[in-house]
């Protein structure tokens, strides 16, 4: 029995790596209030990056129960929940729903080695065709195949591989399902939504094909909440609950990556990571010869978004500007978190621009876009006795916009007429200046501030019959709150673009140095030290 038919508020809840957030919105799209509970996950010496499923839907729980202590009578007015995480990573559930070890992240590297050898197997192709998705050691695929090798006992006492969201609903709802465009991109094809028996056989997982969960589609099928999840996060029993899909698409939904208007129209997220992405029909997609990117299923009938994903996004501002105050905290000076990002505007102004080359690769699994190298690394070029802390900020924000305007020119055709603009680097008209200068093409941000937990919540509406399709609702929830298109510089445009094929060049020719530097890690590192349980716990600022 569903609950709450006359509600008039549907909750998106959103379950990123470091923060989970969950957001009241009414049947209009009107944001109501707001809260927000600190992620947390480990780091190991060896590339693993792990995180906690009870304590994440314990998070989550917590989340409800303070978005219920904002909103009165929250419970009776809620008419749906809808859900979507973090993308990739492995959340394996065992016996009587509970886990059977820590979820792997899509931060997790210990699969790059698997990466390599499935890859240059015949069926790879195979499998990406299908897919539309190239291998990393972020991807759930790979992970299970690296699993199967090294720690088979853990698959045994397996009975479901998950994804964060998925992870989520089933503690909502105890359904154990994925929606279909993980399960596409990672298991199928992004053409019929299901899965592949050629793309689990590339993989090597055909005899784990019984941990694959039942594919459901949120704008067509919600279950109710349980009295065991109701009772934790204080909302009713039978309330309808929608899986959305990843949040990657959910929030390039909510920020505008499809409208009426959206001819030539890309959005990126420049957030911890870049995601760079186009909305096309199915049969409009192009596949590049290197087997890179991603494919996944919009919430609209045979549409998809194409996506090509940099490894680290704003992850490279926030390095430099911890690189700067950590030497002036040095010389007894502080700057607080919101000090450093006023002070980004002044100093891109009084910078250089194109004065360096910065290759944004600093994540710890290397670069998954539009290249996959697990080796690759950041780096500066240019450098001379004039270059200034301000030059270097501008070249990181400027090899942000490169890894972009990378990632569109792998994707085939057009680069973007209009760039659309969502992640916390946004705040910044001087970033993005830089990054559509780079790109070449306007920007345009959204007024709306949560879009991942929106594009979840716009799937619960049209679910529930609010709507009478996603262009419909897209039409009132998205279209009114994107801003005017700024222009880019014309001057900066031809600078940007006359450096854009040595970023390339060097980027390509930088790769045995990697390989080298890799494999100088390794002899440095026993296998005793990174084996230790001496393990990096990072919290993110909420």
């Amino acid at each position: 029995m569903m609950a709450n038919p006359g509600g008039d508020l549907v909750i998106g809840i959103d379950a990123g790596t470091s923060v989970i957030k969950a957001i009241a919105f009414d049947l209009a799209g009107r944001q109501i209030a707001a809260a927000s509970v600190p992620n947390h996950y480990t780091t190991h010496a060896d590339g693993a990056a792990f995180q906690s499923l009870d304590q994440t839907w314990t998070d989550c729980a917590q989340t409800l129960r303070n978005l219920g202590a904002k909103v009165e009578g929250l419970a009776q007015r809620t008419r749906a929940i809808a859900v979507t995480g973090q993308g990739d990573g492995t959340w394996l559930v065992g016996a009587n729903n509970r886990p059977a070890t820590d979820a792997w992240l899509w931060l997790d590297a210990r699969a790059a080695d698997t990466v390599r050898r499935l890859q240059q197997k015949p069926a790879n192709r195979a499998r990406f065709e299908a897919t539309g998705t190239g291998l990393a050691a972020c991807s759930q695929g790979a992970q299970i195949a690296h699993m199967a090798v090294t720690m088979p006992e853990v698959l045994d006492r397996a009975e479901v591989a998950l994804h964060c969201k998925d992870w989520l609903y089933l503690n909502l709802t105890d359904v154990r399902a994925t929606d279909p465009s993980e399960a596409s991109f990672t298991y199928g094809n992004f053409r019929t939504r299901q899965y592949d028996d050629v793309v689990i056989d590339a993989l090597g997982l055909t005899a784990r094909r019984g941990l694959l969960p039942e594919i459901v589609d949120g704008t067509e099928l919600m279950h109710p909440l349980t009295s065991e999840a109701a009772a934790a996060t204080g909302l009713l029993a039978g309330t309808p609950v929608c899986l959305g899909f990843v949040d990657i698409v959910m929030t390039a939904l909510g920020a505008g990556i499809h409208t009426a208007n959206a001819d030539g129209a890309t959005c990126s997220i420049i957030g911890s990571t870049g995601m760079h992405m186009r909305a096309v029909q199915n049969t409009a997609v192009r596949l590049n010869d290197e087997g890179t990117g991603y494919v996944i299923a919009l919430p609209v009938p045979g549409m998809s978004a194409q996506v090509q994903s940099n490894m680290a996004g704003t992850l490279n501002i926030d390095w430099i500007l911890n690189l700067a105050c950590d030497l002036l905290a040095e010389f007894g000076t502080e700057l607080s978190q919101s000090d450093r990002v006023k002070r980004i505007d002044g100093w891109l102004q009084s910078s250089r621009p194109g004065a360096h080359l910065y290759h944004p690769y600093i994540a710890d699994a290397g670069e998954r876009g539009p290249f996959v190298n697990p080796n690759a690394r950041g780096s500066f070029i240019g450098l001379t006795s004039e270059s200034r802390f301000p030059d270097l900020l501008r070249s990181v924000v400027e090899g942000l916009g490169m890894a972009a305007r990378d990632c569109y020119a792998a994707m085939g055709g057009a680069m973007p007429a209009e760039l659309r603009l969502t992640g916390g680097a946004m705040r910044s008209r001087a970033v993005r200046s830089v990054l559509g200068a780079v790109v070449g093409a306007p920007v345009r941000i959204s007024q709306r501030e949560e879009a991942g937990a929106a594009g979840a919540a716009m799937m619960a509406a049209v679910a529930l019959g609010a709507y009478p399709d996603m262009q419909a609702c897209i039409a009132e929830w998205v279209t009114p709150l994107l801003g005017q298109p700024e222009a880019p510089d014309p001057a900066l445009m031809q600078t940007y673009a006359r450096a854009f094929p040595a970023y390339q060049k060097a980027r390509r020719a930088l790769e045995p140095v990697w390989e080298d530097m890799a494999q100088q890690a390794k002899a440095r590192c026993s296998p005793e030290a990174c084996a230790s349980d001496n393990a990096v716990e990072l919290r993110a600022v909420q």
